[in-house]
């Protein structure tokens, strides 16, 4: 088994990780990410087309995550592929994209930084030595390869490094959010679909489920433009009481998951003004995951400090998400901050306990399950990315890294980290 060795490696390419690899690379640092799919993005790209959480929500929107994160969102603006959608849902502005052509940028800023790819490719295992994860071993199209790095990045979702390293982590167990299948529809008349209310869709469910002529999981959820014409993506589907780290729990929700969103579909096409002549053209090549694994890390984020819109002297990000739980009922529990205000991401919430070397971001992050449903979102995410990443390059000690140095290197590559 050969054995290859870099500064920084990243383990996991959704929009946390290849943020992560970018600001590691820009860093100075050689760096390797790696991912199961063959393309970048994760959830970016495979499952959702917007990115929540760069604003706060409410009447005066305020932005909160900028950066390589705002690369990302110029490039695609600049292909005309991008666009606003004001107090969406519930969780505030998003900014909604095509995933095909973010798969390009995701591309070219890895590619413009010099990071080194590796795709189709799963990490299995690691080596220890003296509480760090000295190597990663990967399975690849063409064999095992052992991979070596001073500072490893987990942002794998599912904490798969830390887990495999024996750091402490919050297992998906009872209350786990739901998981969801996204699909797209084509042939949409989109003036009389937008027109229907959300309330007016959400009574459409509930008769059309009380009826027995549709097996309707969730009685709301939401179907919004993209950049395209005539096409809508609709995000309604929910497979509850999921543990995504067991293989045949997720593979059972991969194909529950499709079954709903051919179940929603029928009932759209059948039941709703502008669907009529509609067709579904994907479904998301993975279901959406929203928790799994959450590393126990040298802060825990609480509910209670995100509601009280707390700053941490070691804030790498700030927040203003409300509490988004998809627990296993009909509807979604949500819980606001004030008006405006924002808490912070400290960057212990991003160390693990029991290893020196590694940190994580995106999903795994440690935090009590209310406040995770805040601060899970991709916008946020992203910002805990270039955090992890440019302190993963800065020093081969992430934990003794003085908070202040890395929030000056940041604040001067364009982060917000409030405070």
């Amino acid at each position: 088994m050969s054995e290859e060795r870099y500064d920084v490696l990243v383990v996991g390419a959704g929009s946390a990780g290849t943020t992560a690899a970018i600001a590691a690379a820009r860093t100075g640092a050689r760096t390797l990410l790696v991912d199961r799919f063959g393309f970048l993005g994760g959830t970016s790209t495979a499952v959702l087309d917007t990115f929540y959480a760069f604003f706060t929500p409410g009447e005066r929107p305020q932005k909160v995550v900028s950066g390589i994160p705002d690369e990302v969102v110029a490039r695609l603006t600049e292909r005309g592929m991008a666009f606003e959608r004001p107090n969406t849902y519930g969780a505030g502005t998003g900014i909604t994209y095509d995933p095909e052509t973010l798969k390009r940028v995701w591309d070219e800023l890895t590619e413009e930084s010099e990071v080194r790819t590796l795709l189709h490719s799963f990490a299995f295992g690691v080596s220890l030595e003296d509480g760090r994860v000295a190597g990663v071993d990967v399975a690849t199209k063409s064999g095992v390869r052992a991979l070596r790095a001073k500072v490893v990045v987990d942002a794998s979702g599912d904490a798969d490094i830390c887990a495999l390293a024996g750091a402490p982590f919050e297992p998906p167990g009872e209350g786990v959010q739901s998981l969801s299948t996204v699909f797209r529809i084509a042939n949409v008349d989109v003036a009389r679909a937008e027109a229907v209310p959300k309330q007016e869709l959400w009574d459409l469910m509930r008769a059309a489920r009380d009826s027995g002529r549709y097996a309707l999981t969730r009685i709301e959820g939401s179907v919004h433009r993209t950049p395209h014409e005539g096409m809508m993506m609709a995000l309604m589907t929910r497979v509850r009481n999921v543990d995504a780290t067991d293989a045949e729990q997720l593979g059972a929700a991969e194909r529950e998951g499709r079954r709903q969103a051919h179940e929603y579909f029928r009932f759209l096409r059948e039941n709703v003004p502008g669907y009529e002549r509609a067709v579904l053209v994907s479904t998301s090549p993975a279901i959406g995951v929203r928790e799994s694994r959450r590393i126990v890390g040298e802060h825990v984020l609480t509910a209670e400090e995100i509601l009280a819109a707390r700053q941490f002297p070691d804030q790498i990000a700030r927040c203003g998400a409300p509490i988004e739980e998809h627990h296993a009922g009909d509807d979604t529990r949500w819980v606001y901050l004030a008006e405006g205000a924002t808490y912070g991401i400290p960057f212990r919430a991003l160390q693990p306990q029991g290893l020196e070397n590694v940190l994580v971001a995106g999903r795994c992050f440690s935090a009590t399950h209310d406040a995770h449903a805040s601060a899970r979102s991709m916008g946020t995410c992203m910002a805990m990315g270039q955090a992890a990443g440019t302190a993963a390059a800065l020093t081969d000690e992430p934990k003794l890294l003085d908070p202040e140095v890395l929030r000056a290197r940041l604040s001067e590559d364009g982060a917000d980290v409030g405070g």
